[in-house]
């Protein structure tokens, strides 16, 4: 139940709103404020048949002003499938609001474990999904060289990357420690 009299804030829809500029864009994200609770978006969200997770939910807690909705596992359950902006009778782009919500939680320095993980490889191996002796393999036995051109294999490509998520603070916002190569407890 949500205490309408504390822990609300009559903002928290407009900052929600400029977490999505510049992109998807201030008029995508702006679309949750045309959402009437209907349910449409959880009735369809696949993630939801699995786990608690209930898209209504959290796009009330967004209109009501409940920043606490940051703080929730919720926001990170969501597998951007994008079914329940398929469905949504008023056109809400509750996807787009949803990462929105992620922006938001991890410049607090709440971001869902997976995630983390997913950065934690881009920042050693200069690409989400890092290639190992399987892909190694696989690309020899059709042709290829074992290394693919990619920045995990330049020491170049991987400095600049490192050298923009020092700049941008990224490290720091997901916990990277440069020594250990590997996330903070």
């Amino acid at each position: 139940m949500i205490n309408m009299e504390t822990g609300t804030d009559k903002k928290f829809a407009d900052k929600i709103i400029a977490a999505g500029d510049p992109v998807p864009g201030e008029d995508v994200t702006a679309s949750f404020k045309a959402c009437y609770q209907c349910g449409t978006c959880t009735g369809s969200c696949p993630s939801g048949r699995r786990t608690a997770y209930r898209t209504r939910k959290v796009i009330r807690q967004a209109l009501m002003g409940v920043e606490e909705v940051l703080d929730s596992d919720d926001i990170w359950k969501c597998v951007t499938c994008y079914t329940c902006f398929e469905r949504c009778p008023r056109d809400v782009k509750v996807t787009e609001v949803i990462k929105s919500l992620r922006n938001l939680a991890a410049q607090k320095g709440n971001m869902a474990k997976a995630h983390k993980m997913t950065a934690l490889y881009v920042l050693k191996a200069g690409h989400a999904v890092p290639a190992n002796a399987d892909t190694a393999k696989l690309r020899k036995s059709i042709g290829l060289s074992e290394k693919a051109p990619i920045a995990q294999f330049s020491e170049k490509d991987m400095n600049e990357i490192q050298t923009l998520v020092k700049g941008l603070k990224f490290d720091e916002l997901i916990g990277f420690d440069w020594e250990t190569k590997s996330l903070k407890e």
